[in-house]
């Protein structure tokens, strides 16, 4: 039996729309020029995705190609929660600014919960934590990168600038090795994992302590979730989180499993109509 199924669309998730993207789009020659010019800002995320739009459209290149970005999501961040205070000069010319990540698994998160004020914690290989109040993004850990927040697997999530600037100055770390090392030699990794006992304490106070500021940006706390593979597996880091926010009040938890695929399959029908 013949299991192929023809393709009338494909979806392709890109992880940084800068802000010009703020909504799914059907690739064309201009968007995937628009993508390219932003693969500074997340090289070992969006050359992956101009890799496999450029294969799916060789392979496929009769039918609609959509692009859907994780930023998109957290466009509705408010100015307060977006700005660096940093120059104004690298926050108008070069677009330095807080976007935010896996806007996607957060709204599939989202499309299975119904409260007003949700705490999104995605742990997984990368790991963040959302507001959402009333189904919009309005503060998230991740910023200008996907590196910034709390500790994930092999990424650092945020480190004073002063240690990284220092390990470039004295240290002699080229920016090449500065960024591998914290992309790839850092977080749990670095620190034992979630079975070593420093592993465990320092991820559940970093992601506790963001919990407890995106309940500070939505004025309160409904609902804390769970998603990505820590999120929905590791129950004894779900109790360590919550255990540590009871001072907030009562809140319900939620352990939902992100379904990227369907929030990409809904976002191209909406597209091309299919």
């Amino acid at each position: 039996m013949d299991d192929y199924v023809e393709a009338d669309a494909v979806g392709h998730r890109v992880v940084h729309g800068g802000a010009r993207f703020v909504q799914p789009v059907r690739i064309d020659d201009e968007v995937i020029a628009a993508i390219e010019q932003l693969r500074a800002l997340a090289p070992l995320h969006n050359e992956p995705a101009l890799r496999a739009i450029r294969e799916a459209q060789a392979a496929l290149p009769d039918i609609p190609h959509v692009a859907v970005f994780d930023t998109a999501f957290h466009s509705t961040i408010p100015e307060a929660a977006a700005t660096y205070a940093v120059p104004k000069r690298w926050r108008a010319k070069w677009g330095i600014r807080r976007y935010g990540f896996h806007g996607i698994a957060v709204q599939s998160v989202l499309e299975q919960l119904s409260a007003t004020r949700i705490v999104v914690c995605h742990l997984g290989g990368g790991c963040s934590v959302t507001a959402v109040l009333d189904g919009a993004s309005v503060d998230t850990t991740m910023g200008f990168s996907p590196l910034e927040g709390v500790p994930m697997a092999t990424r650092s999530g945020s480190v004073d600038p002063g240690a990284l600037l220092y390990l470039l100055r004295e240290r002699g770390l080229s920016p090449d090795e500065l960024d591998d090392a914290l992309e790839h030699d850092s977080g749990l990794g670095a620190i034992g994992g979630l079975d070593d006992p420093l592993g465990f304490a320092v991820f559940t106070y970093r992601v506790a302590g963001a919990a407890a500021h995106m309940a500070m940006a939505l004025g309160g706390l409904d609902v804390l979730a769970f998603s990505g593979g820590v999120g929905e597996n590791r129950a004894e880091v779900r109790d360590a989180i919550a255990g540590r926010l009871g001072y907030l009040g009562d809140f319900a938890l939620a352990v939902v499993p992100a379904r990227e695929e369907l929030v990409i399959a809904s976002a191209v029908e909406d597209q091309v109509q299919l």
